[in-house]
């Protein structure tokens, strides 16, 4: 079997864009990944690009020893734009694989370690601003099946909050476990926006509403920072999504940065490297929850990935997304009781319908984070992705 062809798609959906990958073999298999980055879609598209001359011609069973190659003739080896690419290809690859040999992707990287993945709500809040709709929206988000919900209160936010700021924040989570009640897990995402006293303040004003984590308290460069906050306050603290290289995380766990560990699928360079990640955080205890808040096809390489490794603990979800979401591709999630059921099809499970893809083209999006319109873009009035009807 070889690899002959070679497409990359892109489809605009608000508040960022999907980026998917295709690669097409003489054995009429194909096989679909994703790319999407957010913010950075022109580059990584570039990226992808660059990898078509080197790939076509190849046998997508060599996968570790392509993805390896690719890796070490980039010569910039490192960055979440190249490694967000080789994540991408490396999932398509697989899927090829998978279907050849009529086994989901997950029997290629171990077999399963469990049969349901518990899953958590991203998106659920989105077009709420005040206390009383964060309630009225976590009451939904509740009700769709979820039993754990993560959110970012922390408005525009950047190093430091007013005390105007932190009044409105815990304001917010107030009303929120208010809402659902001391059963359900809460999550608050600060997307590494805060220096360090200022976490460790919002940690210690935030503990009485027994939150599940406070994650990436602080910006991503510095793996001595998050361990400071986690050395100070008793909320446990996670992060990982915006480190690529497993050193990154080598460190983390060395300098205990972390309670629990969370690589992106595709950022951090596919399954196959996540999976090694996962088992160096095993080894030091650290249950691992990946970052998954895109699309269709990064959802199935990351359950995929999330039922193979053997220190899982919780599923990020897309609750609520725009509505040609589910035009895009055609995929059998299964989801009840807040869990997703481990797949049984062939390969990733999903497939990638490209006319849809062109009638959603490309449109450039800022990062919402600093102008204070994180949770009102985007999807306010999208549609639900999973959860009862």
């Amino acid at each position: 079997m070889k690899i002959v062809g070679f497409k990359t798609f892109v489809a605009n959906v608000q508040r960022t864009n999907f980026v998917f990958v295709k690669l097409y073999t003489d054995d009429g298999i194909d096989g679909v990944g994703e790319a999407t980055l957010e913010w950075k879609t022109l580059a990584v598209v570039s990226a992808l690009q660059e990898l078509e001359r080197q790939l076509v011609g190849r046998d997508p069973f060599r996968t570790d020893a392509i993805i390896e190659q690719l890796h070490r003739d980039s010569y910039w080896r490192t960055g979440a734009v190249f490694r967000t690419a080789l994540g991408a290809v490396e999932a398509a690859m697989l899927d090829i694989k998978g279907k050849a040999l009529g086994v989901p992707v997950y029997e290629l990287l171990g077999g399963k370690y469990r049969d349901r993945v518990a899953c958590y709500a991203n998106h659920w809040f989105f077009g709420a601003r005040t206390p009383e709709e964060y309630h009225a929206a976590a009451r939904r988000g509740v009700a769709m099946g979820y039993r754990a919900l993560k959110w970012d209160p922390f408005e525009a936010s950047d190093l430091e909050m007013d005390r105007a700021q932190r009044r409105r924040t815990i304001a917010i989570v107030e009303a929120v476990r208010d809402a659902v009640g001391p059963d359900i897990d809460l999550m608050l995402d600060v997307h590494g926006r805060l220096n360090v006293p200022t976490s460790i303040a919002m940690c210690k004003a935030l503990e009485r509403y027994d939150l599940t984590w406070i994650e990436e308290p602080t910006p991503p460069e510095s793996i001595d920072a998050p361990a400071e906050v986690r050395a100070a306050p008793p909320v446990p603290i996670d992060a990982g999504e915006r480190w690529y290289e497993p050193g990154r995380f080598l460190e983390a766990l060395s300098k205990k940065a972390v309670d629990i560990l969370q690589p992106d699928v595709s950022h951090a360079g596919g399954l196959a490297e996540t999976k090694r990640i996962a088992h160096m955080a095993h080894l030091h205890l650290v249950p691992v929850a990946p970052h998954n808040p895109v699309g269709p096809v990064m959802n199935a390489m990351t359950l995929h990935t999330a039922v193979a490794i053997p220190n899982f603990t919780v599923f990020e979800t897309v609750s609520v997304d725009v509505p040609w979401r589910k035009e895009l591709v055609t995929e059998n999630l299964v989801f009840e009781d807040g869990h997703l059921l481990a797949p049984t099809a062939p390969g990733l499970g999903v497939e990638l319908n490209e006319e849809a893809c062109a009638r959603f083209p490309y449109a450039p999006h800022d990062v919402p984070l600093f102008d204070g319109s994180i949770n009102v873009s985007g999807v306010a009035s999208g549609a639900q992705v999973m959860g009862k009807g």
